[in-house]
């Protein structure tokens, strides 16, 4: 299959990701656990619920190379250097499975995937709520949406992504709250001047892969009920599975979001 279905963005990415220098270890993991399942296509899906594991044992590669890049004198502080890895790397590994899964089939011509929000005409109405003359716009990381014909933006899905919930997770549904409060008839939004009028309303999920076994925390577990979907990329425990997902069913729900 070509790249033909790929848009800009992704085909760019595809193209880039070698010159990422702490990505290569992490996509050789990758691409081994698909090579290694007996049905690629479903590999592709399947690796998604992996990923904690497989950026786990990347670790030891990735600060090998932060220490190869000290000594040349590339960088001057790992530990910045490892915080600014770990945050991207997850991003990245997402968009490349992302990307493979719609090579593979798995989704739906028609459904992209960017970093960049500014390559998506009219984003900035849909990610921006008035609060009088200031304005609050959300913590994410990723976009996932759809085209119209005219290529004005159609539907779309706004992905926050955490290695662990430590990382003040609970700022990432403070803008869905104020989104609801803003398209709701209440007193709370006269209050505060709430204004929000986007063209289509977008989804707003959460993917962590929880380095630090941190869900089963009830102060967590109430901050997924404020998510449309909460994703994982680790292996569930059926006790877990009643507030969230394995992340490989965030392809799934795309496709039927989204199309």
């Amino acid at each position: 299959m070509t790249n033909s279905i790929l848009s800009k963005d992704e085909s760019d990415f595809l193209r880039e990701l070698p010159n990422i220098y702490y990505m290569e270890p992490i996509k050789i993991r990758v691409d081994s656990w698909v090579e290694a399942s007996e049905n690629p296509q479903i590999g592709w899906l399947e690796v998604l619920n992996h990923l904690n594991a497989i950026l786990r044992e990347a670790q030891s590669d990735v600060e090998q190379l932060l220490d190869n890049r000290l000594l040349a004198g590339e960088i001057k502080d790992k530990s910045q250097a490892r915080k600014s890895v770990v945050g991207n790397a997850f991003s990245n590994i997402i968009i490349y499975v992302f990307i493979q899964n719609k090579l593979s089939g798995n989704i739906l011509e028609g459904l992209y995937i960017t970093a960049k929000k500014s390559t998506i005409k009219g984003f900035e109405r849909i990610s921006t709520i008035n609060v009088g003359e200031e304005t609050q716009k959300p913590d994410m990381d990723l976009i996932i949406y759809s085209l119209k014909e005219n290529s004005d933006l159609n539907k779309c899905i706004i992905l926050s992504l955490k290695t662990s919930l430590r990382e003040r997770a609970s700022q990432t549904y403070k803008w869905k709250l104020l989104m609801e409060i803003a398209m709701s008839d209440c007193e709370v939004r006269d209050k505060y001047e709430i204004f929000y009028n986007p063209p289509t309303v977008p989804l707003v999920c959460f993917v962590t892969v929880n380095f630090y076994n941190e869900i089963n925390n009830p102060q967590h577990r109430g901050m997924f009920k404020f998510f449309d979907r909460a994703f994982i990329g680790k292996p569930l425990a059926p006790q877990e599975t009643d507030f969230i997902y394995p992340l490989s069913n965030l392809i799934d729900f795309a496709n039927k979001q989204l199309s």
